[in-house]
């Protein structure tokens, strides 16, 4: 027997897109649910470094129109860093260009500019933006979420028809999990790695990609870490962390910051971003009828790194 319908919203997905829409549809009054197979802390989003910047998401007008409504609201969550983890800090852009932006860029990021050869030695982009303290962040967002009347369930989805006879409204959030719930082969993993150590006092952060390898470095200062970063693996499945992996973003890190290389390491992550050639943000159905298949199913992921 179906279970009884109690609640507007099922959202399935507790990574920050589940519980952003989850956030947003409470808060506009609606009763919300959430099902996630494991906590947010335990997601990839607890993964991310994380720097705003529309980054490996598509498509690129919609993503940059996104990107800038975010950027307005992590611009408010800055004035209290420690309640909701998020900080403006000042870094670079590294093989970057000014004149390679568009009109959205100056007339948003105040202060945007060329970097100096002090602050990078090749060609480079200064910039103040949203650094994101993504546990922290994470944890702020489920609490908003409880306070606003939401629910949060630890439940295993495997078919979507679950969650719609138990609610008028279901939102797939389930990211890289979509591929197997709702049997999209464009959803793919793009794994990435980070190395986190101490932080010898680097306080700005830097992003670069080699022109030749094409690989991207990054250095994220947190409130109590160093992030060093990474890799984009496009395919790889493994939750591992390589070693050999670790100990090449130490190195391609420490020839900026030279003081990297003698930073105490005190752990390794790996996510894996739930990649896709478009975000899937599509409505499916309607209102009325009974069963598994009534009411509004809304898929939502594929963000890959935004």
């Amino acid at each position: 027997m179906a279970e009884e319908r109690s609640g507007d919203v099922i959202v399935v997905g507790s990574g920050v897109i589940g519980l952003t829409t989850a956030l947003t549809l409470a808060e506009s009054g609606r009763r919300v649910r959430i099902w996630t197979r494991e906590p947010a802390g335990l997601t990839t989003s607890a993964v991310a470094g994380a720097l705003w910047w529309p980054y490996a998401v598509r498509p690129e007008e919609l993503a940059r129109e996104w990107a800038l409504r975010s950027l307005t609201v992590y611009e408010e969550l800055a004035a209290r860093p420690e309640e909701t983890g998020v900080r403006m800090v000042e870094g670079v852009m590294g093989e970057t260009r000014l004149d390679e932006q568009g009109a959205w860029a100056a007339a948003r990021l105040p202060g945007l500019r060329a970097s100096t050869a002090e602050e990078y030695a090749g060609t480079g982009l200064w910039a103040r933006l949203p650094l994101i303290d993504m546990p922290v962040y994470l944890g702020w967002l489920r609490e908003r979420f409880l306070a606003a009347g939401g629910t949060v369930e630890t439940r295993t989805v495997t078919d979507l028809a679950e969650a719609r006879a138990a609610a008028e409204v279901v939102v797939n959030c389930t990211g890289l999990g979509a591929r197997e719930l709702v049997s999209d082969p464009a959803v793919r993993p793009v794994r990435g790695q980070l190395v986190i150590v101490e932080n010898p006092g680097i306080r700005t952060w830097l992003v670069w990609t080699d022109a030749v390898s094409g690989a991207t470095t990054y250095v994220f200062p947190q409130p109590d870490r160093l992030v060093l970063g990474g890799t984009a693996e496009d395919g790889g499945w493994s939750l591992t962390p390589d070693p050999e992996v670790a100990a090449g973003i130490v190195a391609r890190c420490a020839v900026l910051w030279p003081e990297v290389a003698g930073a105490r390491v005190v752990g390794h992550r790996v996510g894996l971003r739930p990649a896709r050639f478009a975000v899937r943000l599509e409505r499916e159905g309607g209102r009325g009828g009974g069963g598994s298949g009534s009411g509004v199913l809304v898929h939502n992921y594929g963000h890959g790194g935004g």
